[in-house]
């Protein structure tokens, strides 16, 4: 069997080496019914813990905040989900003691980083797939209700959720092994100013204006808005999107910090051991 050889550096070359993260994680993901269960067991569980909540509501005629709450359930778990699928493949990496290995291939951080965004996003859409159906099923719940303003509310999550989960590696890669909590947990520290389950409104005046740098207030609202039958707010969804773009930025160069540091005390070798 012959292979064909790319330039190092090309597209093909670097299109491969992110391929071949995708092709790892996939086969390691395959060969364990335990990961596959856990991809579907955790959202169906919040999805009907708070679909029985809603049907409580809904017995009390309020079908406006039944659609809020599993609206706010499917696209809370894009987010979570976006977040802690990148981090668990990271940290699989140190549980394998199989992280140094990865830094010395020619697979770059970006390519390395890249390959396990490509790879959380195939877990989270089959993940949503599987609530929405459930959502539908069970509570007659579409998440199409949302209409075409699903598109940019789930694209500014995913994006929010990805900058979450590099920042939370570079942590661990500063700190050690011991700070692999935070791989999981950043995302919920997000949750109470986003206004997931309630407008920000009812937060302090402080939080209101900490919770405008949080792009994804502006999505839990937006969503509100438009399934009171608002039109889709474009100029919060602008205002997500470009705080989106600071938090990655933010986030890469941390990351890139943090790892430069790793290699030159030595820390990955410590991962090994």
């Amino acid at each position: 069997m012959t292979t064909t050889a790319f330039p190092p550096l090309s597209a093909a070359a670097r299109r491969r080496r992110i391929g071949g993260v995708v092709r790892r994680d996939l086969a390691a993901l395959r060969r364990s019914p335990v990961r596959i269960f856990e991809i579907v067991f955790w959202p169906t569980v919040e999805l009907v813990v708070w679909g029985f909540v809603t049907v409580y509501l809904r017995a009390g005629d309020v079908p406006f905040i039944v659609s809020t709450l599993l609206g706010a359930v499917l696209l809370w778990q894009i987010l979570h989900r976006a977040s802690n699928e990148v981090s668990m493949g990271f940290l699989e990496d140190i549980w394998s003691r199989n992280l140094l290995n990865m830094h010395v291939t020619p697979l770059t951080a970006a390519e390395y980083l890249s390959g396990l965004v490509v790879f959380s996003l195939t877990k989270v859409v089959f993940s949503v797939a599987v609530m929405g159906t459930l959502a539908y099923v069970l509570y007659g719940f579409g998440i199409l209700t949302v209409g075409v303003a699903l598109v940019p509310f789930m694209a500014v999550l995913l994006v929010l959720g990805w900058a979450l989960a590099i920042a939370a590696i570079s942590c661990v890669l500063r700190f050690g092994e011991g700070a692999q909590v935070i791989a999981w947990s950043l995302v919920f520290v997000f949750q109470p100013i986003a206004g997931v389950f309630y407008p920000v409104s009812v937060l302090p005046s402080g939080l209101q204006v900490v919770a405008s740098f949080v792009p994804a207030t502006h999505v839990f609202q937006g969503m509100r808005d438009v399934l009171a039958g608002s039109p889709i707010p474009w100029d919060r969804m602008a205002a997500a999107a470009a705080l989106d773009v600071v938090y990655v930025a933010l986030a890469l160069a941390l990351y890139t910090v943090t790892l430069r540091h790793a290699r030159a005390k030595g820390r990955l070798s410590r991962f090994g051991e």
